[in-house]
């Protein structure tokens, strides 16, 4: 018999390694962009403070005028007959920076003190119904106005006086509002050098500080994925970063598992492909001996010749899939209606349970039953099934009571076929159920692979159907539930339109 090298399988649903992710130059740091924000949203807020405070000082400027030419006006109109010398007219409104007051009483209006009027007024301001918007605006125009225009100012008046006017110069007011706008820019930028520095130290240490930690850990777990150094520390914290560091931790952990799990995948399947070279090679040379030992005219020969025959077969049909766990997915199960019966006989034989007295076997199928479904896929399934349930009955200890036994049962519900495999063991632990039908995951034995159960769950879901674990019952029941395939009416009707 021919023999052919198996050369190792190469992953398809590998992904290629991923490029070299080219490094950018460090610039702006968080921190720095922070910065950056923080000192012009204060600066804005600044200016916005700024505005209402300018118009606020020269509002009150111009109500001190007014109140200083109300006192005057008590002092000129004092005087008997209104004769008030021109020396002291001139003191009084020097003094209360004005070029002329005038009251308006009842229907008469009077001119208490003039010095040098001009000819022209520029602008007339009325502090009697001004509103917020007025003020504002009225400041910053005589804040972007130059020379030294003259201006009336109208505010109310005391005593039966129905208002109060003012003459005066607009240069000396201007320069107050710049020497209040300098010492306000000046304590401004104070405060918002304070503030921001305030803002960013806060913010640093409760984001940034932190978001440098996350950076940290996710560059130096990348760089060495399956070094538990790289795993982040969670702190105490209970805001979005505390769960972003747990759950970091948490992904982190699981990569690193599943990062060791497929090299142990890697190292078995690179020592399965060897094995698995030399292995096809002595069972092509078993077979060549089993074809010469079915020429032997023994009846006992004869009888058992076939069976060695196809357990030979077999076992190379399984080496040359032998990786093909190894790969995304099993081949695809080649389906026909089969006796159920004859593929649980040759389970016992191969299991080696039909000469051991130890354990009982009990097989109570009902008569007849067919299960679609691939004969050597299912027979793999119950195999592994068996093998675990002997060696579960094995392991138990041998003093305890009770008969130690293996139980197959089969029925039909339908159009689904239902099989159980059962056991009299110590049943399946608490703490693997979880992860049952998971590789490498359930091994509970010296040199077990952890893989039985998962290739039988792989097998029975390629079927369409389920297998889970029965709670409730003495030892361990797994049940199989493969449904048969649906029947396309079409075809049937074409092909008996072709008959």
């Amino acid at each position: 018999m021919a023999t052919t090298d198996l050369q190792p399988v190469q992953d398809q649903d590998q992904p290629d390694p991923p490029a070299m992710r080219p490094r950018g130059t460090r610039g702006l740091g968080l921190s720095g962009k922070l910065l950056l924000l923080t000192v012009p949203l204060v600066m804005i807020a600044a200016v916005l403070l700024y505005v209402p405070a300018i118009a606020n000082f020269w509002v009150n400027r111009l109500n001190d005028r007014v109140a200083a030419a109300n006192t005057a006006a008590l002092v000129l109109d004092a005087a008997p007959l209104g004769m008030v010398p021109d020396s002291l007219s001139r003191q009084i409104l020097k003094s209360i920076n004005a070029r002329a007051v005038a009251i308006k009483m009842g229907q008469q209006r009077r001119l208490l003190a003039s010095d040098n009027i001009p000819a022209a007024i520029e602008h007339d301001i009325d502090l009697r119904d001004m509103t917020a918007w007025e003020a504002i605006t009225g400041s910053f125009r005589m804040m972007l106005e130059t020379g030294n225009q003259a201006i009336r100012i109208v505010g109310p008046g005391v005593g039966t006086a129905q208002f109060i006017e003012i003459v005066t110069d607009e240069l000396p007011l201007r320069q107050q509002m710049y020497r209040f706008s300098r010492n306000v820019v000046v304590v401004a930028l104070i405060i918002a050098a304070l503030t921001a520095g305030l803002v960013y130290l806060a913010l640093h240490y409760l984001f940034v500080r932190p978001m440098r930690r996350l950076t940290a850990s996710l560059v130096g777990f990348h760089e060495n994925p399956e070094s538990s150094a790289g795993i982040i520390v969670p702190s105490q914290r209970s805001d979005e970063i505390g769960v972003a560091e747990r759950e970091l931790s948490d992904m982190q952990r699981d990569l690193m598992s599943m990062l060791h799990q497929k090299s142990r995948l890697a190292a078995l399947g690179l020592a399965v492909s060897k094995i698995n070279h030399d292995l096809r090679n002595l069972l092509a040379s078993a077979q060549l001996l089993s074809d010469q030992l079915a020429s032997v005219p023994d009846p006992r020969v004869q009888r058992f010749a076939p069976k060695l025959v196809r357990s030979l077969e077999r076992a190379i049909a399984f080496c040359q899939s032998t990786l093909s766990y190894g790969r995304a997915q099993e081949a695809a199960p080649d389906r026909r209606m089969i006796l159920i019966e004859p593929v649980v006989l040759e389970v016992r034989e191969t299991a080696g349970l039909a000469s051991d007295a130890s354990i009982a076997w009990v097989a109570a199928i009902d008569r007849g039953l067919a299960v679609d479904a691939d004969p050597d896929q299912l027979f793999r399934v119950l195999l592994n099934l068996v093998r675990n349930a002997a060696q579960a009955l094995e392991s138990h200890a041998s003093g305890e009571g009770g008969v130690q036994q293996i139980r197959i049962t089969g029925k039909r519900e339908g159009a689904v076929a239902i099989l159980e495999v059962s056991d009299t063991g110590p049943g399946v632990p608490q703490k693997t159920r979880e992860h049952l039908f998971e590789a490498f995951q359930t091994s509970g034995r010296p040199g077990g692979s952890g893989l039985g159960l998962a290739i039988a769950a792989e097998l029975v879901r390629a079927h369409g159907g389920d297998i889970h674990l029965v709670e409730g019952t003495i030892g361990a029941t797994f049940r199989i539930v493969i449904p048969d395939r649906p029947v396309e009416l079409l075809s049937i009707r074409n092909e008996r339109q072709r008959a």
